[in-house]
């Protein structure tokens, strides 16, 4: 199993050392791609040097910032020209567990996607306010519902796609960024009739920098879900 892990960065210099060495530690065959998106404050000069210490990580450069969802269809874009054949989806900021990322590699042998979830049974996440995860949980069952996922953590970050998955999702005609971009791919792939399996992770904030995340980005997955929803049956009279 040809196995890339794509790691998009954008001022991640106080993790970015750390992600590699753990990443080499926990999966010492798979190669790195790191997706830096013209960081200002040297994250990708600091992944290069790594890179020549370390081997097997390559660092793919972009002009500016254009989003997590662009940052991964340019590197699956990558991997599948190299002539990979798993895909491995992660944030530098150790809110995944680069230790967990075996048990997820194991059930990619027969899964052709693999989401490491926080809200099946095992999952942990552990730092959260009740009010903060029953936000996330919630948007996460309307998902669910609305899109006919069958699947708990469609938001979740912490992922492996199989190339056959990415085909069958189209990935490069994925739009959404954010948490929309995970729960179109999900979409995508349940549509398309790809195994999706979770495997309980436990996930944790990051500590060092400044989080990526934002309402309005949170609100802009949700209101693409209604309009996914509302599209399914037109879909259907059309098939």
């Amino acid at each position: 199993m040809r196995t890339l892990v794509v790691l998009p960065t954008y001022n991640e210099i106080l993790n970015i050392e750390s992600m590699l060495r753990a990443l080499r530690h926990a999966v010492p065959a798979a190669q790195i791609l790191v997706v830096d998106d013209g960081s200002p404050d040297g994250t990708a000069k600091e992944a290069l040097d790594v890179a020549d210490e370390l081997g097997n990580i390559d660092v793919l450069q972009r002009p500016m910032k254009s989003g997590l969802g662009g940052a991964y269809r340019a590197g699956f874009a990558w991997g599948i020209e190299h002539g990979y054949d798993h895909f491995v989806e992660i944030d530098c900021d150790f809110s995944h567990d680069p230790n967990a990322l075996p048990e997820l590699l194991r059930a990619a042998e027969t899964n052709d996607v693999v989401i490491g979830s926080r809200y099946v049974q095992g999952g942990h996440i552990p730092q959260w306010t009740l009010s903060r995860r029953l936000l996330s949980r919630g948007g996460n069952q309307y998902a669910s519902i609305m899109l006919g996922l069958r699947v708990a953590d469609s938001t979740a970050g912490y992922r492996v796609y199989s190339k056959h998955a990415l085909e069958v999702i189209d990935f490069e005609r994925v739009t959404a960024d954010g948490y929309g971009f995970q729960i179109e791919m999900t979409y995508r792939a349940r549509r398309g009739g790809a195994s999706i399996i979770e495997v309980p992770i436990s996930f944790t904030d990051r500590e060092l920098g400044e989080s990526k995340m934002s309402g309005a980005i949170v609100v802009e997955a949700l209101g693409l879900v209604t309009k996914w929803a509302l599209a399914r049956p037109f879909a259907k009279r059309r098939s």
